[in-house]
């Protein structure tokens, strides 16, 4: 992978994209609502609504919006994984990265030989309404972390290559009045939602100042 830094997306509110930027993050947006990346020369991230997917929806918005990184939908089952790799060479077309997430258990023996290199994987990172039960050690490419707590995406590199990652979690700390302090969630001298997220912001960009993914050359046997 080389040296380089880890790409950093939020997709959140006109607010917290603004704050973001100023940080060296890019704007995220969901492909359900692209209004406040409107305002920005290049879309960072598009996400998806993985309740209520709908493939046509999600590529129609990679078209227009051509973002440096997307995401195809979840590989629940194994034997989806055809189809959903057939989908994510369609928003290849429009992406310079397409993300593949594997979440089926029995893809983890030969993960990185059943998903094409053009893509980078996907680790879901567990949270209270679920993750990726695969084994982070199954995760030898460059690796996109979705979601989950920044101390944990953190921990989550020591484990596998991270090319990239989203996160939102630190908004809804904000609200209450805590900020990301580096190591926790803990409330703000000062208090206030702007004050909260510039904050986490600057802290887990620091976090990840001295990160570097090293190549891992093991192959599937």
């Amino acid at each position: 992978m080389g040296r380089r830094n880890v790409l950093k997306f939020v997709a959140h509110s006109a607010t917290v994209l603004e704050i973001a930027v100023q940080h060296g993050w890019m704007p995220g947006a969901r492909y359900t609502n692209l209004r406040d990346v409107k305002r920005f020369s290049k879309l960072g991230f598009l996400d998806i609504d993985w309740k209520s997917y709908d493939f046509r929806r999600h590529l129609a918005a990679a078209e227009v919006t051509r973002p440096l990184i997307t995401v195809a939908r979840d590989i629940e089952e194994r034997r989806d994984l055809k189809r959903i790799v057939d989908q994510a060479y369609r928003l290849l077309e429009f992406a310079t990265h397409v993300v593949v997430v594997p979440k089926d258990p029995l893809l983890e023996a030969r993960l990185c030989k059943c998903i094409p290199t053009e893509f980078l994987l996907g680790f879901s990172v567990p949270t209270k309404y679920g993750g990726t039960k695969l084994s982070p050690k199954a995760f030898r490419r460059p690796v996109h972390l979705l979601g989950g707590r920044p101390d944990v995406q953190r921990r989550l590199a020591d484990l596998m290559p991270v090319f990239s990652f989203d996160t939102n979690r630190f908004t809804l700390d904000a609200a209450f009045g805590d900020y990301f302090d580096g190591r926790m969630f803990r409330p703000h001298p000062i208090g206030g939602y702007r004050n909260c997220l510039a904050a986490s912001l600057k802290n887990m960009t620091s976090l990840w100042a001295t990160y570097h993914a090293k190549a891992i050359v093991k192959r599937d046997g």
